[in-house]
Protein backbone atom coordinates (compact mmCIF):
# COMPACT_ATOMS: atom_id res chain seq x y z
CA UNK A 1 0.00 0.00 0.00
CA UNK A 2 1.32 3.48 -0.72
CA UNK A 3 2.30 5.54 2.31
CA UNK A 4 0.43 8.75 3.04
CA UNK A 5 1.58 11.92 4.82
CA UNK A 6 3.45 11.34 8.05
CA UNK A 7 1.23 11.29 11.06
CA UNK A 8 0.97 10.71 14.81
CA UNK A 9 4.58 9.88 15.87
CA UNK A 10 6.07 8.19 18.90
CA UNK A 11 5.05 8.08 22.50
CA UNK A 12 7.62 7.26 25.10
CA UNK A 13 11.37 7.85 25.13
CA UNK A 14 12.24 5.02 22.75
CA UNK A 15 12.42 4.19 19.97
CA UNK A 16 13.36 7.55 18.52
CA UNK A 17 11.38 8.13 15.35
CA UNK A 18 13.75 9.25 12.56
CA UNK A 19 13.25 12.98 11.99
CA UNK A 20 11.66 14.47 8.92
CA UNK A 21 14.05 15.84 6.28
CA UNK A 22 15.70 19.07 7.42
CA UNK A 23 14.00 22.30 6.55
CA UNK A 24 15.82 25.21 5.03
CA UNK A 25 16.14 28.74 6.33
CA UNK A 26 13.71 29.97 8.96
CA UNK A 27 10.21 30.09 7.57
CA UNK A 28 11.18 28.04 4.48
CA UNK A 29 10.26 24.44 3.77
CA UNK A 30 12.22 21.73 2.00
CA UNK A 31 11.73 20.80 -1.63
CA UNK A 32 8.96 18.29 -0.95
CA UNK A 33 7.02 20.72 1.24
CA UNK A 34 7.59 23.50 -1.30
CA UNK A 35 6.16 21.33 -4.05
CA UNK A 36 3.10 20.63 -1.92
CA UNK A 37 2.66 24.34 -1.30
CA UNK A 38 2.91 25.12 -5.01
CA UNK A 39 0.36 22.43 -5.79
CA UNK A 40 -1.99 23.85 -3.20
CA UNK A 41 -1.68 27.40 -4.52
CA UNK A 42 -2.11 26.29 -8.12
CA UNK A 43 -5.23 24.37 -7.19
CA UNK A 44 -7.16 27.32 -5.81
CA UNK A 45 -8.23 30.72 -7.02
CA UNK A 46 -8.05 34.15 -5.38
CA UNK A 47 -11.47 33.70 -3.82
CA UNK A 48 -10.40 30.50 -2.09
CA UNK A 49 -7.26 32.21 -0.77
CA UNK A 50 -9.35 35.00 0.70
CA UNK A 51 -11.72 32.49 2.26
CA UNK A 52 -8.77 30.63 3.80
CA UNK A 53 -7.42 33.90 5.20
CA UNK A 54 -10.80 34.71 6.75
CA UNK A 55 -10.89 31.27 8.30
CA UNK A 56 -7.39 31.73 9.70
CA UNK A 57 -8.60 34.97 11.30
CA UNK A 58 -11.13 32.88 13.25
CA UNK A 59 -8.34 31.76 15.61
CA UNK A 60 -7.29 35.24 16.70
CA UNK A 61 -8.03 35.73 20.38
CA UNK A 62 -9.65 32.31 20.79
CA UNK A 63 -8.72 29.99 23.66
CA UNK A 64 -8.15 26.38 22.59
CA UNK A 65 -7.63 23.43 24.94
CA UNK A 66 -5.30 20.71 23.69
CA UNK A 67 -5.42 17.96 26.36
CA UNK A 68 -2.18 16.22 25.41
CA UNK A 69 1.31 15.98 26.87
CA UNK A 70 3.32 19.14 26.03
CA UNK A 71 5.81 17.35 23.77
CA UNK A 72 2.99 15.69 21.85
CA UNK A 73 0.97 18.88 21.56
CA UNK A 74 3.93 21.08 20.56
CA UNK A 75 3.37 21.10 16.80
CA UNK A 76 -0.34 21.86 16.87
CA UNK A 77 -0.02 24.32 19.74
CA UNK A 78 2.68 26.30 17.89
CA UNK A 79 0.54 26.43 14.77
CA UNK A 80 -2.50 27.71 16.65
CA UNK A 81 -0.50 30.24 18.66
CA UNK A 82 1.13 31.48 15.47
CA UNK A 83 -2.37 32.21 14.14
CA UNK A 84 -3.27 34.22 17.25
CA UNK A 85 -4.92 31.65 19.50
CA UNK A 86 -4.32 31.23 23.22
CA UNK A 87 -3.57 27.52 23.70
CA UNK A 88 -3.94 25.59 26.95
CA UNK A 89 -1.92 22.35 26.97
CA UNK A 90 -2.48 19.77 29.68
CA UNK A 91 -2.54 15.95 29.36
CA UNK A 92 -5.72 14.12 30.29
CA UNK A 93 -4.23 10.62 29.99
CA UNK A 94 -0.81 9.02 30.19
CA UNK A 95 0.84 5.69 29.52
CA UNK A 96 1.75 3.26 32.29
CA UNK A 97 3.52 -0.12 32.19
CA UNK A 98 1.64 -3.36 32.65
CA UNK A 99 2.07 -4.98 36.03
CA UNK A 100 2.75 -8.44 34.61
CA UNK A 101 5.27 -8.58 31.79
CA UNK A 102 5.07 -12.37 31.40
CA UNK A 103 2.54 -12.24 28.52
CA UNK A 104 4.60 -9.87 26.40
CA UNK A 105 7.80 -11.76 27.21
CA UNK A 106 6.07 -14.98 26.21
CA UNK A 107 4.87 -13.42 22.98
CA UNK A 108 8.38 -12.29 22.11
CA UNK A 109 9.70 -15.80 22.78
CA UNK A 110 7.04 -17.16 20.44
CA UNK A 111 8.05 -14.58 17.86
CA UNK A 112 11.64 -15.86 18.08
CA UNK A 113 10.33 -19.40 17.65
CA UNK A 114 8.49 -18.44 14.47
CA UNK A 115 4.97 -18.91 15.81
CA UNK A 116 3.49 -15.79 14.20
CA UNK A 117 2.70 -15.19 10.55
CA UNK A 118 2.24 -11.45 11.14
CA UNK A 119 2.84 -8.84 13.84
CA UNK A 120 0.42 -5.89 13.62
CA UNK A 121 1.46 -2.66 15.34
CA UNK A 122 -1.01 0.19 15.84
CA UNK A 123 1.03 2.32 18.26
CA UNK A 124 4.67 3.24 18.79
CA UNK A 125 3.97 2.54 22.46
CA UNK A 126 3.80 -1.13 21.55
CA UNK A 127 7.24 -0.95 19.95
CA UNK A 128 8.63 0.51 23.16
CA UNK A 129 7.31 -2.45 25.12
CA UNK A 130 8.52 -5.03 22.61
CA UNK A 131 11.97 -3.46 22.80
CA UNK A 132 11.85 -3.60 26.59
CA UNK A 133 10.87 -7.26 26.46
CA UNK A 134 13.69 -8.03 24.04
CA UNK A 135 16.13 -6.31 26.38
CA UNK A 136 14.90 -8.37 29.33
CA UNK A 137 15.54 -11.53 27.36
CA UNK A 138 18.85 -10.46 25.90
CA UNK A 139 17.72 -10.61 22.27
CA UNK A 140 17.59 -8.12 19.42
CA UNK A 141 14.10 -7.19 18.29
CA UNK A 142 15.29 -6.74 14.71
CA UNK A 143 16.61 -10.31 14.66
CA UNK A 144 13.44 -11.70 16.21
CA UNK A 145 11.31 -9.73 13.75
CA UNK A 146 12.67 -11.67 10.78
CA UNK A 147 10.59 -14.69 11.79
CA UNK A 148 7.31 -12.95 10.90
CA UNK A 149 5.88 -10.32 8.57
CA UNK A 150 5.04 -6.91 10.00
CA UNK A 151 2.23 -4.43 9.44
CA UNK A 152 2.07 -0.85 10.73
CA UNK A 153 -0.97 1.40 11.02
CA UNK A 154 0.82 4.44 9.58
CA UNK A 155 4.08 6.00 8.43
CA UNK A 156 5.27 7.13 11.86
CA UNK A 157 4.80 3.64 13.28
CA UNK A 158 6.55 2.22 10.22
CA UNK A 159 9.46 4.62 10.66
CA UNK A 160 9.80 3.70 14.32
CA UNK A 161 9.86 -0.01 13.44
CA UNK A 162 12.40 0.54 10.69
CA UNK A 163 14.57 2.49 13.14
CA UNK A 164 14.98 -0.67 15.23
CA UNK A 165 15.63 -2.96 12.28
CA UNK A 166 12.11 -4.18 11.51
CA UNK A 167 10.95 -4.31 7.89
CA UNK A 168 7.29 -3.35 7.42
CA UNK A 169 5.49 -5.08 4.56
CA UNK A 170 1.98 -3.69 4.97
CA UNK A 171 0.76 -0.16 5.66
CA UNK A 172 -2.78 1.02 4.89
CA UNK A 173 -3.77 4.12 2.96
CA UNK A 174 -6.33 4.87 5.68
CA UNK A 175 -4.33 5.06 8.89
CA UNK A 176 -6.71 3.37 11.27
CA UNK A 177 -7.44 -0.12 12.54
CA UNK A 178 -10.32 -0.32 10.09
CA UNK A 179 -8.00 0.72 7.28
CA UNK A 180 -5.45 -1.87 8.31
CA UNK A 181 -8.09 -4.63 8.29
CA UNK A 182 -9.07 -3.50 4.80
CA UNK A 183 -5.43 -3.67 3.74
CA UNK A 184 -5.23 -7.28 4.93
CA UNK A 185 -8.43 -8.08 3.07
CA UNK A 186 -6.93 -6.62 -0.12
CA UNK A 187 -3.80 -8.79 0.01
CA UNK A 188 -3.49 -11.27 -2.87
CA UNK A 189 -4.19 -14.88 -1.89
CA UNK A 190 -0.50 -15.74 -2.04
CA UNK A 191 0.19 -13.17 0.69
CA UNK A 192 -2.77 -14.07 2.90
CA UNK A 193 -1.70 -17.58 3.85
CA UNK A 194 1.48 -18.28 5.74
CA UNK A 195 3.97 -20.21 3.63
CA UNK A 196 6.24 -21.09 6.53
CA UNK A 197 5.54 -24.12 8.67
CA UNK A 198 7.33 -22.35 11.51
CA UNK A 199 5.17 -19.25 11.17
CA UNK A 200 1.94 -21.17 10.83
CA UNK A 201 2.41 -23.24 13.95
CA UNK A 202 3.03 -22.45 17.58
CA UNK A 203 5.38 -23.85 20.14
CA UNK A 204 4.26 -26.54 22.51
CA UNK A 205 6.28 -24.76 25.21
CA UNK A 206 3.58 -22.08 25.28
CA UNK A 207 0.59 -24.33 25.61
CA UNK A 208 -0.49 -23.98 21.98
CA UNK A 209 -0.87 -26.24 19.01
CA UNK A 210 2.15 -28.44 18.35
CA UNK A 211 4.63 -27.40 15.69
CA UNK A 212 3.88 -30.27 13.29
CA UNK A 213 0.48 -28.99 12.22
CA UNK A 214 0.21 -27.70 8.68
CA UNK A 215 -0.53 -24.04 8.01
CA UNK A 216 -3.93 -24.90 6.52
CA UNK A 217 -5.08 -26.16 9.91
CA UNK A 218 -4.49 -22.67 11.31
CA UNK A 219 -6.22 -20.70 8.60
CA UNK A 220 -4.10 -17.80 7.39
CA UNK A 221 -1.74 -17.92 10.36
CA UNK A 222 -1.44 -16.56 13.87
CA UNK A 223 -1.18 -12.77 14.16
CA UNK A 224 0.40 -11.05 17.16
CA UNK A 225 -1.42 -7.87 18.23
CA UNK A 226 0.57 -5.96 20.90
CA UNK A 227 -1.87 -3.31 22.12
CA UNK A 228 -2.86 -1.02 24.96
CA UNK A 229 -5.43 -2.08 27.52
CA UNK A 230 -8.12 0.19 26.05
CA UNK A 231 -7.72 -0.83 22.42
CA UNK A 232 -11.01 -1.57 20.70
CA UNK A 233 -11.47 -5.08 19.23
CA UNK A 234 -11.45 -3.72 15.67
CA UNK A 235 -8.18 -5.39 14.64
CA UNK A 236 -8.91 -8.64 16.46
CA UNK A 237 -12.40 -9.03 15.07
CA UNK A 238 -11.46 -7.94 11.57
CA UNK A 239 -8.54 -10.34 11.29
CA UNK A 240 -10.58 -13.15 12.81
CA UNK A 241 -13.30 -12.60 10.22
CA UNK A 242 -10.65 -12.82 7.49
CA UNK A 243 -9.53 -16.24 8.73
CA UNK A 244 -6.48 -15.28 10.78
CA UNK A 245 -5.89 -16.34 14.37
CA UNK A 246 -5.37 -13.12 16.39
CA UNK A 247 -3.26 -13.27 19.54
CA UNK A 248 -3.76 -10.08 21.59
CA UNK A 249 -1.18 -9.12 24.21
CA UNK A 250 -1.68 -6.07 26.41
CA UNK A 251 1.69 -4.35 26.56
CA UNK A 252 0.83 -0.99 28.17
CA UNK A 253 -1.96 0.70 30.10
CA UNK A 254 -3.69 4.04 29.64
CA UNK A 255 -4.33 5.86 32.91
CA UNK A 256 -5.87 9.15 33.97
CA UNK A 257 -3.78 12.30 34.25
CA UNK A 258 -5.37 15.13 36.24
CA UNK A 259 -5.84 18.26 34.17
CA UNK A 260 -4.03 21.38 35.37
CA UNK A 261 -5.97 23.62 37.79
CA UNK A 262 -5.79 26.62 35.42
CA UNK A 263 -7.37 24.51 32.69
CA UNK A 264 -10.19 23.44 35.00
CA UNK A 265 -10.74 27.04 36.10
CA UNK A 266 -10.80 28.34 32.53
CA UNK A 267 -13.28 25.66 31.45
CA UNK A 268 -15.63 26.31 34.36
CA UNK A 269 -15.45 30.07 33.79
CA UNK A 270 -16.48 29.68 30.17
CA UNK A 271 -13.13 30.99 28.93
CA UNK A 272 -12.40 28.03 26.62
CA UNK A 273 -13.66 28.41 23.06
CA UNK A 274 -12.64 25.02 21.64
CA UNK A 275 -11.16 21.67 22.57
CA UNK A 276 -9.16 19.28 20.40
CA UNK A 277 -9.91 15.60 21.12
CA UNK A 278 -7.17 13.18 20.05
CA UNK A 279 -8.51 9.85 21.28
CA UNK A 280 -11.58 8.27 22.80
CA UNK A 281 -9.76 8.13 26.14
CA UNK A 282 -9.08 11.85 25.98
CA UNK A 283 -12.73 12.56 25.17
CA UNK A 284 -13.90 10.48 28.12
CA UNK A 285 -11.48 12.19 30.50
CA UNK A 286 -12.46 15.67 29.33
CA UNK A 287 -16.09 14.79 29.98
CA UNK A 288 -15.29 13.22 33.35
CA UNK A 289 -12.93 15.89 34.68
CA UNK A 290 -14.47 18.99 33.12
CA UNK A 291 -18.01 18.08 32.12
CA UNK A 292 -19.72 18.77 28.77
CA UNK A 293 -20.31 22.36 27.69
CA UNK A 294 -22.51 23.41 24.79
CA UNK A 295 -20.48 26.60 24.28
CA UNK A 296 -17.15 24.85 23.60
CA UNK A 297 -16.45 23.88 19.99
CA UNK A 298 -15.26 20.28 19.75
CA UNK A 299 -12.93 18.86 17.08
CA UNK A 300 -12.03 15.16 16.90
CA UNK A 301 -8.96 13.56 15.30
CA UNK A 302 -11.03 10.78 13.73
CA UNK A 303 -14.33 8.94 13.68
CA UNK A 304 -13.65 6.63 16.66
CA UNK A 305 -12.82 9.65 18.80
CA UNK A 306 -15.91 11.44 17.48
CA UNK A 307 -18.10 8.50 18.51
CA UNK A 308 -16.58 8.48 21.98
CA UNK A 309 -17.16 12.24 22.32
CA UNK A 310 -20.80 11.88 21.37
CA UNK A 311 -21.23 8.96 23.78
CA UNK A 312 -20.12 11.10 26.74
CA UNK A 313 -22.16 14.13 25.72
CA UNK A 314 -19.40 16.41 24.42
CA UNK A 315 -20.27 18.89 21.72
CA UNK A 316 -18.74 17.91 18.38
CA UNK A 317 -18.42 20.34 15.48
CA UNK A 318 -15.86 18.77 13.14
CA UNK A 319 -13.76 15.68 12.48
CA UNK A 320 -10.31 16.03 10.95
CA UNK A 321 -9.91 14.54 7.49
CA UNK A 322 -6.67 12.87 8.57
CA UNK A 323 -4.97 12.32 11.94
CA UNK A 324 -2.40 15.10 11.45
CA UNK A 325 -1.73 18.52 12.94
CA UNK A 326 -2.49 20.15 9.60
CA UNK A 327 -5.89 18.46 9.34
CA UNK A 328 -6.72 19.18 12.99
CA UNK A 329 -5.84 22.85 12.50
CA UNK A 330 -7.95 23.01 9.34
CA UNK A 331 -10.95 21.38 11.04
CA UNK A 332 -10.63 23.63 14.08
CA UNK A 333 -10.37 26.83 12.05
CA UNK A 334 -13.31 25.77 9.91
CA UNK A 335 -15.45 25.02 12.95
CA UNK A 336 -14.57 28.31 14.66
CA UNK A 337 -15.17 30.24 11.45
CA UNK A 338 -18.60 28.62 11.15
CA UNK A 339 -19.52 29.75 14.67
CA UNK A 340 -18.25 33.25 13.87
CA UNK A 341 -20.26 33.56 10.64
CA UNK A 342 -23.46 32.63 12.46
CA UNK A 343 -23.12 35.84 14.51
CA UNK A 344 -21.96 34.11 17.65
CA UNK A 345 -24.66 31.46 17.77
CA UNK A 346 -23.39 28.05 18.86
CA UNK A 347 -23.26 25.23 16.36
CA UNK A 348 -25.66 22.42 17.03
CA UNK A 349 -24.06 19.79 19.27
CA UNK A 350 -23.49 16.35 17.78
CA UNK A 351 -23.79 17.80 14.25
CA UNK A 352 -20.13 17.92 13.13
CA UNK A 353 -19.39 20.20 10.22
CA UNK A 354 -17.43 18.83 7.31
CA UNK A 355 -13.83 20.07 7.46
CA UNK A 356 -12.41 21.90 4.45
CA UNK A 357 -11.77 19.43 1.65
CA UNK A 358 -9.29 19.18 -1.18
CA UNK A 359 -8.04 22.51 -2.47
CA UNK A 360 -9.83 24.43 0.26
CA UNK A 361 -8.05 22.50 3.02
CA UNK A 362 -4.73 22.90 1.21
CA UNK A 363 -5.24 26.65 0.91
CA UNK A 364 -6.12 26.85 4.59
CA UNK A 365 -2.92 25.06 5.58
CA UNK A 366 -0.90 27.39 3.34
CA UNK A 367 -2.56 30.41 4.95
CA UNK A 368 -1.85 29.09 8.45
CA UNK A 369 1.77 28.37 7.55
CA UNK A 370 2.13 31.88 6.11
CA UNK A 371 0.67 33.34 9.30
CA UNK A 372 3.17 31.42 11.39
CA UNK A 373 6.07 32.40 9.12
CA UNK A 374 5.10 36.06 9.45
CA UNK A 375 5.06 35.63 13.21
CA UNK A 376 8.56 34.15 13.11
CA UNK A 377 7.47 30.57 13.74
CA UNK A 378 8.38 27.45 11.82
CA UNK A 379 6.14 26.37 8.95
CA UNK A 380 3.32 23.95 9.65
CA UNK A 381 4.72 20.41 10.07
CA UNK A 382 3.41 17.44 8.18
CA UNK A 383 3.75 15.23 11.25
CA UNK A 384 1.12 15.77 13.94
CA UNK A 385 3.91 16.40 16.44
CA UNK A 386 7.64 16.21 16.56
CA UNK A 387 9.28 13.22 18.27
CA UNK A 388 9.92 13.74 21.99
CA UNK A 389 13.10 15.68 22.66
CA UNK A 390 16.08 13.81 24.01
CA UNK A 391 15.67 13.05 27.69
CA UNK A 392 11.92 13.56 27.71
CA UNK A 393 9.22 10.96 28.18
CA UNK A 394 6.21 11.02 25.92
CA UNK A 395 3.13 10.13 27.92
CA UNK A 396 0.36 10.44 25.37
CA UNK A 397 -0.70 6.91 24.41
CA UNK A 398 -2.99 8.04 21.60
CA UNK A 399 -2.66 5.48 18.80
CA UNK A 400 -1.60 6.64 15.40
CA UNK A 401 -4.49 7.02 13.02
CA UNK A 402 -7.13 6.95 15.75
CA UNK A 403 -7.68 3.17 15.74
CA UNK A 404 -9.39 3.24 19.13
Amino acid sequence: MSPGPLRDPSRGPAPVVPPLPARGAAGAVNAVDAAKTVDAVDAVGPGDDLDAARRADALAGRTVLVPRAPERAAGLAATLRGAGAHVLVSPAIERAPVEDTAPVDGALARLLHGDFAWVVVTSVNAIDELLASAARQGVDLGDAARRARWAAVGPATRRALEAVGVTVELEPDENSARGLVAAFAALPPSDQTSTSADQASTSGDHGSTSGNQASTSRGRGVVLLPQGDLAAPTMHDGLHDLGYVPHVVTVYRTVTHTLAPDVVAAWRAGAVDAVVLTSGSVAREVARQLGPRDDVVGVAIGDPTARAARDVGLRLDAVAERPTDAALAAALVGALADTHTTAGSAALPHEPASPPEGAQAAALVVALAATRTTAGSAALPDDPAAPPAAGTTGVDPTPEGDPS
